[in-house]
């Protein structure tokens, strides 16, 4: 039995991360502490005032537990790895993840390329952005193709001049074609050094150039050539206008600024964060985050949390951050951030000038975003929580946070599958769907594939706390009637598991009928929420296990003679399939022809030479021998 302050005597005075359970041990508050013996503690002193949130918190905790660090930066560290992972109730959240795209120049190919990129690695590859649009990324990448002939294709050069024909890009003159070996490295290098000047926002040099040429194909009557010049000179200007120079400074820099809702009518407090990317004194973009909040907590504090979640996720950070308010870990965000750059970071409160000016303005564009979406956030939760709530009330149930749905799938029990969908809080949690291809049950037996499925589920052993296996769900839902209840009761029994069961049934139409609960059939209203929830559920169980099902069947479709070839995989096959142009010319292939052919060596060539000339061995022929 846990006794808290017994539990209380024995923390240490160290820097660390504690963690706070509820009576369900699920984990409702992730914090760091200096000293884990003082913080701790303050939370259960009655004398302080801790504030509408902790005092909610604190009558909801049924134990607690920690992890002692080395320093505090270690602890904000862990605790922002913790509380990305748990997402706990009483931790300020942001609502959705975003990553944003990079352009990335190959300079340290020979022939380089110019690629879309999601994540900035340490590759000594240059990298622009981030760009808050994936779209802008792409169109000014094919502008660059088209202005400079830069090559696109993955082909390893020089090593794979002249092996194959050219591309489309190639005949469309959008590519130089190094490819061909008649273009040095050097002359396109060239070309390169002028993306970069390009990226860079240097694009007067450009224009020129392509003005000179419109000119000149103009006096010449080449009016389609000249028109695609004008074209190219209006995409670059258009470009050039996303990127507008600021009247302030060259560094890079990320203004942020936070709206909270004071509402009273919410059960939770929505806050947005809005953050202008300022990059090389270009303004190339802004984005805005919703968070849950919890009622209580002031601007410092959800910056403060905004702070490491956000810069957890992106790959970049920029020289200095500008907040509309101090938050109380400033230092220690700042030693973490700098460390995570390998240059000193800054984080500024400006109170006057440009750079206030700035802030304000991020704060008003957030208020403005709050504002506009207050009753669609209003709504949004009625059609989660909300829903989950109604059918906590047509159930009979409490505490209903995690749902697992199950489904079967097959065509006259050829490849048959089975998929668990999981809902949180009446959304769809996608990391912990889970896919089972059925494997003790011969020909269609939806029942006892369930089975081998739930048992599977349950039985499960977890790679630790943070397996998603691990959390027990409130709720299981099947996609059926009776049947399917009493098997997962009856799996459940045999576990010594106890969970609410209910069955989805459908009608006549295979639509929604009701639920099937505690051996009634309960009727639910068609235009409540709850029915909604209901229904997108059981959907979304049938296409999880409907599409694992066609990519199995898919890959059944595919398989090549090549994959029955010990020692040839994706690689080698796609490698063969490339040189040779198909099977017949890879039949005809000597084993040194082979083994020349990327990827492939002498082993791998004589398996592929053998195959195809050796005579097989028939189950008789091997008895005989």
């Amino acid at each position: 039995m846990f006794q808290i302050e017994e539990e209380l005597k024995k923390l240490p005075a160290k820097p660390g991360v504690y963690l706070m359970h509820d009576e369900r041990d699920e984990i409702i508050y992730v914090g760091k502490a200096v000293s884990l013996k003082n913080r701790v503690r303050q939370y259960f002193q009655s004398s302080r005032n801790k504030g509408a949130k902790i005092e909610q918190m604190v009558t909801h905790i049924a134990r607690f537990e920690y992890i002692i660090t080395d320093s505090e930066l270690e602890a904000l560290v862990l605790e922002s790895n913790l509380i990305k992972e748990h997402r706990p109730k009483y931790n300020t959240m942001l609502k959705d993840d975003k990553s944003y795209p990079f352009i990335k120049v190959t300079v340290q190919e020979a022939y380089p390329r110019v690629l879309f990129a999601r994540r900035m690695k340490k590759d000594k590859n240059r990298y622009f952005g981030p760009y808050t649009s994936a779209g802008a990324v792409k169109d000014v990448i094919e502008l660059v193709r088209k202005l400079y002939q830069v090559r696109s294709c993955s082909r390893t050069l020089p090593r794979d001049c002249g092996k194959d024909r050219p591309c489309l890009y190639y005949h469309m003159k959008q590519c130089t074609g190094p490819c061909t070996g008649n273009v040095s490295q050097e002359a396109y290098r060239e070309n390169i050094q002028k993306v970069l000047k390009f990226l860079n926002g240097d694009f007067q040099e450009t224009i020129d150039a392509l003005t000179e040429k419109m000119q000149e194909a103009s006096e010449e009557m080449r009016f389609e050539d000249a028109a695609e010049c004008r074209d190219l000179i209006q995409s670059i200007r258009k470009i050039g206008e996303r990127q507008k120079i600021t009247a302030y400074g060259e560094e890079d820099r990320d203004i942020i600024a936070v709206a909270m809702d004071e509402s009273l009518d919410l059960r939770e407090q929505d806050a947005v964060v809005q953050v202008f990317f300022m990059r090389s004194g270009r303004l190339i973009g802004r984005d805005h985050f919703y968070l849950r909040v919890a009622r209580g907590d002031t601007k410092s504090q959800v910056l403060s949390s905004f702070l490491k979640q956000f810069y957890a996720g992106t790959p970049f950070i920029p020289k200095e951050i500008m907040l509309q308010t101090e938050v109380e870990d400033r230092e220690v965000i700042e030693e973490w951030l700098s460390s995570r750059r390998k240059q000193r970071v800054h984080i500024i409160v400006p109170k006057k000038g440009t750079k206030e000016k700035l802030v304000e303005l991020a704060r008003e564009n957030a208020r403005m975003v709050l504002d506009k979406d207050r009753e669609r956030i209003k709504r949004e939760e009625g059609r989660t929580i909300g829903a989950v709530h109604e059918v906590e009330e047509w159930l009979g149930l409490k505490g209903i946070v995690r749902m697992e749905a199950f489904d079967i799938s097959n065509i006259s029990g050829f490849e048959s599958v089975g998929s668990m969908v999981v809902y949180e809080k009446g959304r769809p949690k996608k990391s912990d769907y889970r896919k089972f291809r059925i494997k003790s049950v011969q020909g269609p037996n939806d029942y006892a594939s369930m089975e081998e499925v739930l048992t599977r589920r349950f039985t499960h052993e977890t790679s630790g706390e943070f397996d998603s296996f691990a959390r027990m769900p409130d709720l299981l839902l099947m996609d059926g009637g009776r049947g399917q209840v009493n098997i997962t009761l009856g799996v459940l029994e045999k576990l010594g598991i106890r969970i609410p069961v209910c069955g989805m049934v459908k009608d006549d139409h295979h639509r929604t009928r009701g639920l099937y609960f505690n051996n009634n059939e309960i009727p639910i209203e068609t235009n409540s929420e709850g029915f909604r929830l209901i229904t997108r559920i059981q959907d979304e169980a049938h296409r999880f296990a409907i599409e694992y099902h066609r990519s199995l069947r898919s890959r059944e479709q595919v398989h090549s003679v090549l994959d029955d070839i010990p020692g040839i995989g994706e690689r080698r096959r796609k490698a063969l399939m490339r040189r040779f142009r198909g099977i017949e010319g890879i039949r005809e292939a000597s084993v040194e022809e082979l083994a020349e052919t990327e990827s492939m060596n002498a082993a791998s060539a004589k398996q592929v030479y053998d195959f195809f000339h050796l005579p097989v061995k028939t189950e008789k022929t091997q008895q005989n021998h």
